[in-house]
């Protein structure tokens, strides 16, 4: 599902990764382990396409698809989700219309039809119930008021709806309490046509997950 070869990435005159050559199996859910500053977080940005970090060297292969030099936007229509650490706020944009224009984006580009408001509807019921997420929360603005545990939830929900072909997770455990930990692994062991890629730094989490491969980062290099 992903190739990565020789991949060695900048940001401003400082090198943090140094050919870094990998691949994540299609239906894996790969652990990207190492110490903080190791370089995961600039690795999975690089996949995810984070113009602030440049790519010097290497190529990366997304299912058969050369996207080194692809934007954000297209990585994402390709089927590249990604939830991170860090979670923006976005005042007046509220839960609702965010995710209509995520799907109704993904449906055009991969049926090239337009999603129905009632489809939409029936997706977001079904997701939002098997989530047990609040109906009022879909009214409210992005992040706006939502401790770290439901930004985590909001992001599975997003996960669950897009349904993305390649999820990468960054730290999905961080802020979260035990349930919502059980909730996420439960997810992305259900999803069973993702492939993931994750961060964690919390032996708990990982062994609910059952990581069926382990890379680890050293300094910004492999760690053999």
């Amino acid at each position: 599902m992903l190739k990565i070869k020789n991949l060695s990435v900048a940001y401003g005159d400082k090198v943090l990764l140094d050919e870094i050559t990998m691949s994540v199996k299609k239906g894996a859910r790969h652990l990207l382990a190492g110490h903080n500053g190791s370089g995961k977080s600039t690795l999975v940005q690089t996949i995810a396409g984070n113009p602030e970090y440049k790519i010097t060297n290497g190529q990366i292969i997304f299912n058969g698809i050369d996207i080194t030099n692809e934007s954000t936007t297209r990585r994402a229509l390709l089927g590249i989700f990604l939830g991170s650490q860090n979670v923006p706020e976005i005042p007046g944009l509220s839960v609702l219309n965010f995710l209509k224009h995520s799907c109704a984006a993904h449906t055009k580009f991969e049926t090239g039809r337009d999603l129905s408001m009632a489809k939409f509807m029936e997706m977001l019921e079904s997701a939002r119930t098997k989530l047990d997420i609040p109906k009022d929360w879909l009214s409210r603005s992005i992040n706006v008021g939502f401790s770290g545990g439901e930004r985590k939830r909001l992001m599975l929900l997003q996960l669950v709806m897009t349904k993305p072909k390649f999820a990468i997770l960054d730290e999905p455990d961080s802020g979260a309490d035990a349930t919502t930990q059980q909730q996420i692994a439960d997810t992305i062991k259900s999803m069973k046509d993702t492939t993931f890629i994750f961060i964690s730094h919390q032996q708990k989490f990982t062994d609910l997950i059952n990581p069926s491969a382990t890379t680890t980062l050293n300094k910004g290099k492999i760690k053999i």
